[in-house]
């Protein structure tokens, strides 16, 4: 049986799309690397192990990422958190939309998060998970902004660092579209318009 392919190429993927920032190959070969690395710290924790992806953004990397984590006993717990604000990433904020992960007490927790701009989302994760008593809260982005509110939120893992530009794709959306491209690209000016 054949499988439909699609190629990183801008105009044959879709008409929307400026450029590709980051090739699906790419993407596939860094979250297999993050995965590694992450089972290698955590292999002291088999079965307490918590993985908690932000919905949804995040929705494909996570499921790229847990199925190439060395270790099979996890938990995997969702949540979702929305943003607020104004019109540039600086000044938003964020706030708990949904039901956070119980009995992480002597759990180690691994937040998964899209991308990582004004750094609310993970602050505010990283503050309630280790006030619920978890062993350690780690994080993990697919895509960190080269500004300074992203690069001075600590994040253990990161998969790569990008200019500070508005991006689709593999989870990311603009208006609820787009997140099942299989890259990370920019949008031409008409599409967002």
């Amino acid at each position: 049986m054949g499988h439909a392919t699609t190629s990183d190429n801008s105009g044959d993927a879709h008409d929307d799309i400026d450029r590709v920032l980051v090739s699906s190959a790419r993407i596939a070969s860094r979250v297999v690397e993050l995965a590694q690395q992450v089972g290698n710290d955590y292999a002291h924790a088999d079965g307490r192990l918590t993985v908690v992806p932000v919905m949804t953004g995040s929705l494909l990397f996570a499921a790229d990422f847990v199925r190439a984590l060395p270790q099979r006993r996890l938990r995997l717990q969702l949540t979702t958190v929305s943003s607020y604000g104004g019109k540039n990433t600086a000044s938003r904020g964020s706030a708990l939309n949904g039901a956070l992960p119980k009995h992480l007490e002597g759990h180690h927790v691994l937040i998964l998060d899209d991308i990582l701009d004004s750094g609310g989302t993970l602050r505010l994760l990283r503050a309630e998970f280790e006030a619920r008593g978890a062993a350690s809260v780690r994080a993990c982005v697919l895509l960190r902004k080269k500004i300074a509110s992203a690069l001075s939120t600590p994040c253990e893992y990161v998969g790569f660092d990008i200019d500070d530009e508005f991006v689709v794709g593999y989870g990311l959306d603009f208006d609820d579209l787009y997140r099942n491209l299989p890259f990370v690209g920019t949008l031409k000016p008409e599409a967002r318009a």
